[in-house]
């Protein structure tokens, strides 16, 4: 795989930076402002909170098996309605299928569920949040900075529960395994068994279960409902929203390597590597590479975009093109998204003009999923570039999880769709 070192006009590294402003600019129009709570310096980082610290050795038990719990405040988020939450360390499995340990939350509506049946459930994942243990969703949420509450937030005006992942490596020690795609998948199934069978949140086993995230969130998401059925056949999974998911990752580093994004193409290097620790790495870095790696495994997205745009991940290594690599290659082909199509239905949602993850990610993957018998809803009718794509992108989410809660027929476009 070559790695030209190309620049984007639209500067998407900038764009990724600024995603926590808009958001945050999001979580103002949307919901009330909370009073600031002493959270931020009462609340220890993950690194110093022996809560995230997974038990040596680990259980031998089933994935989704809650291994501690606490209740939290969440309530500096900003919300509109009441709320219980808890932080929660649970097993899952790494994209290598080796057990591990992933923490998350969960948040649940205080007033008491009235629709049919018992309260749905969405997972949740995040997008690209960084690789260090301070970026992880549990600590921000926990601290009343994590500006994608702005989004789940609507769903928990639904009535429904929530369960927000931090993934693997980000929370309990890192770095996180950034876009290994089946290790993400795994922690989103298993956020969603351990937030059924944590007695305090007082959710059903037997609740219809909801997928969503955008961008790396995205990608999460698309390979949770490609493994739902084999993995987590136990879970009424009834539907997924993709947002923006980086379907091709090798295509997504030939577009931002040595470009305003470069920084997510390392993050990306120095997350594959922790998740597959055959393929070659810090034997292939130079001096400068190994200060890179341990530098950006510490760092979370705004820092790693400002830190290292325009860098090429060959100026770092002491071979060209270390990503054509045959063992590289074979991680590629690993996390490519696609290959299985989801037995629940999906929506995909993408806006034509983003700049980051192009929207030739979203027509691959609808082909993908299509052609191998997937029920695909693709919806193009997103505005915006990629940061506020999340933004606009959210309302059909939330329509297309309420239509599956509802058990309204699912829409395919796969006979119309490009």
């Amino acid at each position: 795989m070559t790695m030209p070192k190309r620049t984007r006009p639209a500067l998407a590294a900038v764009a990724v930076a600024l995603l926590a402003t808009a958001l945050t600019t999001a979580t103002a129009t949307a919901t009330p402002a909370a009073p600031q709570s002493t959270a931020t310096q009462a609340t220890p980082p993950p690194q110093n909170d022996p809560f995230y610290a997974p038990p040596d050795p680990l259980p031998d038990v089933a994935p989704g098996t809650v291994l501690r719990s606490r209740p939290i405040d969440v309530s500096a988020n900003g919300i509109s309605v009441p709320v219980k939450a808890w932080q929660m360390l649970y097993r899952s499995t790494s994209a290598t299928f080796q057990p591990n340990a992933v923490s998350g939350t969960v948040i649940v509506p205080e007033e008491k569920w009235s629709g049919d049946g018992p309260r749905p459930l969405v997972s949740y994942a995040v997008g690209t949040h960084g690789l260090g243990p301070t970026c992880a969703p549990s600590y921000k949420l926990a601290t009343g900075s994590e500006q994608e509450f702005s989004l789940f937030s609507q769903a928990l005006n639904r009535g429904w529960g929530v369960v927000v992942t931090d993934y693997e490596g980000l929370g309990t020690p890192g770095p996180h395994t950034y876009v290994a795609g089946r290790s993400l998948g795994h922690a989103m199934l298993d956020a969603a068994r351990a937030a059924e069978a944590l007695p305090e949140a007082n959710l059903s086993r037997d609740a219809e279960v909801g997928l969503w995230g955008y961008s790396e969130g995205g990608f999460a998401t698309g390979w949770a409902a490609q493994r739902a059925s084999a993995y987590a056949s136990d879970l009424r999974v009834v539907g997924a929203a993709v947002g923006a998911a980086p379907a091709d990752m090798e295509t997504m580093a030939n577009l931002h390597d040595g470009g305003p994004a470069s920084g997510l193409v390392l993050a990306a290097a120095v997350g594959l590597a922790r998740a597959y620790p055959d393929a070659p790495f810090q034997e292939i870095l130079t001096p400068e590479g190994k200060e890179m790696a341990a530098d950006i495994s510490t760092q979370c997205v705004e820092e790693i975009s400002a830190n290292y745009a325009f860098r090429s991940l060959d100026s770092y290594t002491t071979v060209d093109d270390p990503m054509s690599l045959p063992k590289w290659q074979r991680v590629l082909d690993d996390i490519r998204l696609g290959g299985t199509a989801p037995k629940a239905p999906v929506m995909i949602y993408h806006s034509p003009a983003d700049e980051l993850v192009t929207f030739d990610q979203a027509i691959q993957l609808n082909e993908s999923w299509c052609s191998r018998g997937a029920t695909v809803r693709f919806q193009p009718a997103v505005l915006g570039e990629h940061v506020i794509g999340a933004v606009s992108g959210a309302p059909y989410a939330i329509e297309f999880l309420d239509g599956r809660f509802a058990e309204r027929d699912p829409i395919s476009t796969c006979a119309t769709a490009p």
